[in-house]
């Protein structure tokens, strides 16, 4: 049944999806509702010009937001029609949803849950491999928005160690990587950007380190090697709806494994410079256009909960457009 949702619970929903994570905490978007439709938009004024020159990233991470908040609806009782990229004319208005009433059902509040519940956690896992029964259930529920879900299998893992670690080298002689990465990491009191307090240093004897960031002060006391899992979100295309229902994918895949009572992290440095994506799309994705990569895998009993990760206000990325 059509309806109009109230003005509140469009501002709950929209709190609830400002969880969704994004590049560098950067939360790249922008929310319009007419009293019917909301639409969703790029904010290219928070677009990483050195990290994500071609504004893959930020539109993955509007993907994102934009499945947070289809399900933070659906636990208020709203199913949401997507049409992505509604104005030719308008590449930043990504996506116009239409809603409808629903009956809310488990999943949704279990979903609704991973969604508070989730971080980005870069320290080590431990407590050996995941059931590949979890790996699939995740995955399956993300091809849903998409994209497909690789597993990367042992064999190539020294390879995509490398790729990294190329990719970090060439990173840390680009002045304005550096500059940028100083500017959106190692923060302290702010609403957006990636925290000190939720940043280790990298390790560089891990077979698969992950990205660098300004001032870690987050301990790892991990000293054994990580028993992560790692994933690869891909697509056939590399246009922005297939951008878009990348990020959608990738958010489901991380809100399913933190249901499941994993830990996750995403990482993406290698895929940011165009010819180590190459490679990394014919090694690994059999021609596919690598989006995004996962690490998933348990956290030790002993480690510390990881404190949450700032998030703008509802009003800094909400509008109501007057009738």
């Amino acid at each position: 049944m059509r309806g109009n949702p109230g003005l509140e619970t469009i501002r709950a929903a929209i709190g609830l999806a400002q969880r969704a994570p994004s590049v560098h905490n950067s939360q790249p978007w922008r929310w319009h509702f007419d009293g019917g439709e909301l639409d969703l938009y790029a904010d290219p004024a928070r677009h990483l010009t050195a990290t994500d020159p071609e504004q893959r990233a930020l539109v993955l991470s509007c993907g994102a937001v934009l499945h947070h908040l289809r399900v933070a609806l659906a636990a208020l009782g709203w199913a949401t029609e997507v049409e992505h990229l509604p104005d030719p004319a308008d590449p930043n208005h990504l996506a116009t949803l239409r809603l409808s009433r629903k009956r809310a059902r488990g999943t949704d509040f279990g979903l609704t849950a991973a969604m508070v519940h989730r971080r980005s956690d870069r320290r080590r896992f431990a407590y050996g491999e995941v059931p590949q029964r979890y790996i699939r259930t995740a995955s399956d529920y993300a091809t849903r928005f998409g994209a497909a879900v690789h597993t990367v299998p042992e064999t190539m893992r020294p390879q995509l160690g490398k790729l990294i670690r190329t990719a970090a080298e060439r990173h840390a002689d680009d002045a304005l990587y550096q500059v940028e990465l100083a500017a959106w990491s190692g923060r302290r009191g702010t609403s957006d950007g990636v925290p000190a307090r939720n940043v280790t240093a990298v390790r560089t004897d891990d077979q698969l380190p992950c990205r660098s960031f300004a001032d870690p002060v987050l301990i790892d006391i991990a000293r054994s090697h990580d028993d992560a899992e790692w994933l690869v979100v891909s697509t056939g295309r590399d246009d922005r709806r297939a951008q878009l229902q990348a990020g959608e994918s990738l958010s489901a895949l991380l809100l399913a494994a933190t249901d499941l009572g994993l830990a996750t992290c995403i990482q993406t440095e290698p895929l940011g410079v165009p010819d180590l994506r190459e490679e990394i799309r014919f090694g690994l994705c059999e021609g596919r256009f690598p989006q995004a990569m996962v690490r998933a895998g348990w956290v030790r009993s002993s480690a510390a909960p990881l404190p949450e990760t700032p998030r703008r206000g509802t009003d800094e990325v909400f509008a109501r457009t007057p009738h």
